[in-house]
């Protein structure tokens, strides 16, 4: 098979690409690299650089296909800038996913697998662990611009049969086994890789943004899945998305407390960990934890990196290897 992966040098849609390349599918890789790095695209996938705002350029490369699928990951996913800066934040994520679409429409493509977002529930109804059947009440720029996305979809397999599956992720964590790929965002904003920096001493105490919540330790409480349970996600989706379209929330279905990551990489590294207590923040839920199980019954998926420790230890053994990230 022939694929084209959106945002494919980014955290989440490197892994996807060498999950498909270990599949023994073609895979080309377009990305602006606002965010993404040249280093995470493996040698011999075709790299365009191009920015999806620019609709005519955008559709020069779909035109390339065909395709059996497209796969979108590029886009803005901070929280906290968008609250600063919505608009941009709107803008940017919906123009360039209908961008995407359209052209995937004109030009025949089938199949599109969205990235979407955990952050498209909360509000004092949500339960634990969240169904994709929850109701969607986003409190975030980023989170409505992940739904618009979701309904643009909805539209395009309503009206021109562009079948698609909206992959609601909760917390991507870990890093490819092999050593080929990790997580490096500029600026890092990820508990477990914050949290590995701070005991490697690349980086002040690590702050914990409350510790009087209704939880078992009295930190935040998240569901955290390994990026390469993730991207073997991604490509079940494909699968089962011939005639119709799917939504799948994508975690373990286990929540881990921010302290319990700290006591992890503490376990994992044999180091102690500098931290010191933060007030809350707002708009942080106590608790979010996924109901995978439409997932896990649809299409066989289990995680393999099903505990803590394994996707800690994963994240830490290419973090020690990559002080410098991808080395910019």
């Amino acid at each position: 098979m022939r694929y084209l992966v959106t945002g494919g040098a980014g955290f989440a849609g490197s892994h996807i690409v060498l999950a498909l390349l270990d599949a023994g599918h073609d895979v080309v890789v377009l990305d602006n690299l606002s965010t993404g790095h040249r280093q995470a695209v493996p040698s011999g996938v075709k790299l365009y650089e191009v920015d999806l705002l620019d609709a005519a350029a955008t559709s020069a490369i779909v035109a390339q296909g065909p395709w059996d699928g497209v796969l979108h990951f590029a886009a803005l996913s901070l929280v906290g800038d968008s609250m600063r800066d919505p608009f941009h934040y709107l803008r940017q994520n919906y123009l360039t996913a209908l961008n995407l679409v359209q052209s995937c429409v004109e030009h025949k493509v089938r199949k599109l697998v969205f990235s979407s977002t955990a952050a498209l529930f909360g509000g004092p109804e949500r339960s634990d662990p969240v169904p994709a059947t929850a109701p969607i009440q986003p409190e975030s720029p980023y989170g409505e611009s992940k739904f618009m996305i979701e309904r643009v979809l909805f539209w395009a397999d309503a009206v021109y049969g562009l079948r698609s599956a909206c992959l609601r992720y909760f917390n991507a964590a870990g890093s490819d086994p092999c050593g080929r790929a990790g997580e490096d965002h500029r600026p890092e904003t990820h508990l477990i890789p914050l949290t590995i920096d701070a005991m490697l001493g690349r980086r002040p105490a690590l702050k914990v943004f409350g510790t009087d919540y209704p939880t078992r330790d009295g930190s935040c409480i998240r569901d955290y899945i390994h990026v390469t349970d993730l991207a073997d996600a991604h490509i079940r989706a494909l699968g089962q998305i011939d005639d119709r379209s799917v939504t799948y929330n994508i975690g373990n279905g286990q929540g881990y407390s921010t302290l319990e990551v700290i006591q992890s990489v503490e376990r994992i590294s044999g180091r102690k960990v500098p931290w010191e207590a933060a007030p809350r923040r707002a708009g942080d839920p106590a608790t979010l934890v996924a109901d995978s199980s439409t997932l896990r019954k649809e299409t066989g998926w289990t995680p393999h990196f099903d505990t803590l420790d394994r996707i800690v230890e994963t994240a830490l053994i290419w973090r020690e290897k990559h002080p410098t990230g991808y080395g910019i």
